[in-house]
């Protein structure tokens, strides 16, 4: 599958003002924006391993595609969902335990690099990995 592989991120768009949306704080939003995330996916069939490697934390997720299970985000903000494909797209939601609010995220490939989408709450944001 395209998503396999380890990508870095490379730049953002617009993220700041999405976590602020997510209501994290300025202190954790200045150390998200330079968080060094590397992602690294392997797909078999419909199952799911994401490493998740950060400044701040390393995380594995194991997931099923269509089969909600529940994730914490780096600031400790907990969400219940499930990740699907549609057509070139790897897309997620997920909803807030705190407020019941969706978190919409995708992921496409685009040449050597994983585009990462986010809408929560009418903002949207954009993180940009190369591969590595």
């Amino acid at each position: 599958m395209a998503f396999d592989g380890t990508w870095k991120v490379d730049r953002n768009e617009n993220y700041d003002k999405f976590m602020e949306q997510m209501g994290i704080n300025v202190m954790k939003r200045k150390l998200a924006e330079h968080d060094n995330l590397k992602i690294t996916i392997q797909q078999t069939g419909d199952n799911f391993l994401v490493k998740e490697s950060s400044t701040f934390r390393t995380k594995d997720i194991a997931f099923t595609l269509g089969v909600p299970f529940d994730y914490t985000l780096a600031d400790g903000t907990e969400v219940s969902g499930s990740w699907v494909i549609e057509g070139n797209m790897l897309k997620g939601k997920f909803t807030r335990k705190d407020t019941k609010k969706d978190l919409i995220t995708t992921r496409t490939i685009s040449g050597n690099e994983l585009i990462q989408t986010f809408n929560y709450d009418g903002v949207d944001a954009k993180r940009i990995f190369k591969r590595a």
